[in-house]
């Protein structure tokens, strides 16, 4: 039972931590992790940690809606899911289909004009699911304020398998020069879903790992990963908040690591640089501490002289 004083302080805390970012990130991964531990801690069945899951899941999007975040993906199903006993298989499929359908109609999706999409092996999915993602493609097919991606049966090592495997078929069958493969090629035969490289990996649930989850999207863009301790029920506006914090200051310092490698290789290559060395400062002046601007303008100077 939390203390009145704490209930009181937790709205004050996030209203700091949400005036304290200076903006979100463009594109959100969530690991929902966690919901049959919290059931069974709380003695419930677990179907209970599912759907007070997707209760959580739902607030999760109103923030996302409220910070102008552009893009959501949702690890709801992965493949190794598909081992799990088969009522609590059944219990997630029919969670999923209501959901679908309940987002797919409810007022605040339109009036945000959220996209919903699935990404995954969706034809390991029961007809009934598999209707209902139809269902919600078709309500939302023409917005793009909020786009919200929903992996099912999803795997990414599957997902880049597939995509090495339909290159390869196109090289064989002689439509795809070998020489022309690049990032664009691989992009075009992932699953259609994802707009953007992913910022920032969210997981809940204490565990500290990424599972298989979005590799091309997220580690080739080096996403900030946040991993937390509640279970997904219990994951709060608090958590999504310091989440976001620890993407802006990864962010920052990626920012600032960047602008002095740059720095540094142009001003290591002597005299006759310094005007390449002034325009470098200027593009990533608001990334370095001002005591280290100071710095690397007076070695451009000394460069000069």
């Amino acid at each position: 039972m939390k203390s009145p004083l704490r209930r009181l302080g937790l709205p004050l805390y996030e209203r700091l931590l949400e005036r304290g970012l200076s903006g979100a990130p463009d594109h959100v991964a969530v690991i929902q992790d966690g919901n049959r531990r919290y059931a069974r801690e709380r003695g419930k069945d677990t179907s209970e940690g599912h759907r007070e899951g997707a209760d959580t899941t739902e607030q999760l999007l109103h923030w996302c809606d409220d910070l102008d975040v552009g893009e959501v993906t949702l690890y709801t199903f992965s493949t190794e899911n598909f081992d799990r006993p088969a009522d609590q298989r059944e219990y997630i499929f029919d969670l999923v289909e209501s959901k679908l359908r309940e987002f797919a109609d409810a007022d605040r999706v339109h009036e945000g004009e959220v996209r919903i999409r699935a990404i995954g092996e969706l034809e390991m999915l029961p007809e009934r699911v598999l209707d209902a993602i139809e269902y919600a493609d078709e309500r939302t097919a023409g917005y793009d304020q909020l786009q919200l991606n929903i992996a099912l049966a999803y795997g990414g090592r599957a997902e880049l398998l597939g995509a090495a495997r339909d290159i390869a078929a196109d090289v064989e069958s002689g439509t795809l020069d070998p020489e022309a493969i690049d990032v664009e090629t691989i992009e075009s035969r992932l699953y259609e879903g994802p707009t953007q490289d992913v910022d920032l990996i969210i997981r809940s649930g204490g565990v500290e790992r990424t599972s298989n989850f979005l590799p091309w999207h997220a580690n080739g863009n080096e996403a900030a990963v946040y991993f937390c301790a509640p279970y997904w029920p219990a994951f709060r506006k608090v958590d999504f908040l310091r989440a976001i914090r620890t993407y802006e200051h990864r962010a920052a310092s990626w920012r600032t690591n960047r602008a002095r490698r740059a720095l540094s290789l142009v001003t290591s290559l002597g005299a006759g640089n310094a005007g390449e060395a002034r325009r470098t400062l200027s593009r990533f002046q608001e990334a370095l501490p001002s005591g280290e601007q100071d710095a690397v303008e007076e070695e451009i100077e000394s460069a000069s002289d």
